[in-house]
């Protein structure tokens, strides 16, 4: 009995490594294929599907996923907000970079359910000419906002931020002195007939190119 409990064992860890060893035989081969021929997809900055032109900086805003999953904002292909970095949170998260160098200058969060709003209207207007801001929401970004903090966003090129409701999620860059309504903005409303999650609407993402600052 016990040599035959022995052979169906070396049989047993026979058969296991035979497949194993098939597998990633195979595995192999299929990856060292696609890279021969190409197959790959490029990867740009900040994981942009497109490279940006000369003096632009790549950047990416992802917004939170209902209560569960924080935003993220790239910039010239550095994470400097994220759930990995521990540095985002409930409400408004804020990042301001130079516009010309890229280089970050702050980065923020400010719970708009239940913080104090006058920290996020001193943090706003002491944002110096020509600095990048890029807001993510992660949660509910919109029930202490008033109108003069919606004010300081419409003066950074934001078109949506007026309509801006409770868990509406909302990404947005802009810049001190834009003398244009930003192109950067993306906005969906909390709605239980279109929302993705229950009681909040579907994450938002946005990459592009912003232009560096040159006078």
């Amino acid at each position: 009995a016990g040599v035959i409990r022995f052979v169906v064992l070396l049989i047993t860890l026979l058969g296991t490594w035979f497949i194993v060893q098939t597998y990633f035989d195979r595995t192999w081969k299929v990856v060292s294929l696609r890279s021969w021929l190409g197959k790959q997809l490029p990867r740009y900055e900040c994981g942009n599907q497109k490279s940006c032109p000369q003096n632009h900086f790549a950047f990416k805003i992802i917004s939170g996923a209902a209560n569960v999953v924080g935003p993220s904002i790239c910039f010239n292909n550095i994470v400097i907000m994220s759930s990995v970095k521990n540095n985002v949170g409930r409400g408004l998260n804020i990042a301001l970079v130079n516009g010309t160098s890229g280089q970050l200058l702050k980065a923020n969060t400010f719970d708009m359910y239940s913080g104090d709003i006058n920290i996020l209207d001193t943090f706003l207007q002491e944002i110096k000419h020509g600095t990048f801001v890029l807001a993510a929401s992660y949660d509910d970004a919109a029930t202490k906002m008033n109108d003069k903090i919606r004010a300081h966003f419409v003066e950074l090129g934001s078109s949506h931020v007026s309509n801006l409701g409770f868990r509406d999620n909302w990404i947005f860059l802009g810049a001190k002195g834009l003398k244009n309504k930003s192109p950067f903005e993306v906005h969906i409303k909390n709605d239980k007939n279109t929302n993705k999650y229950d009681g909040w609407p579907e994450l938002l993402e946005m990459e592009g190119c912003a232009p560096r600052k040159t006078d």
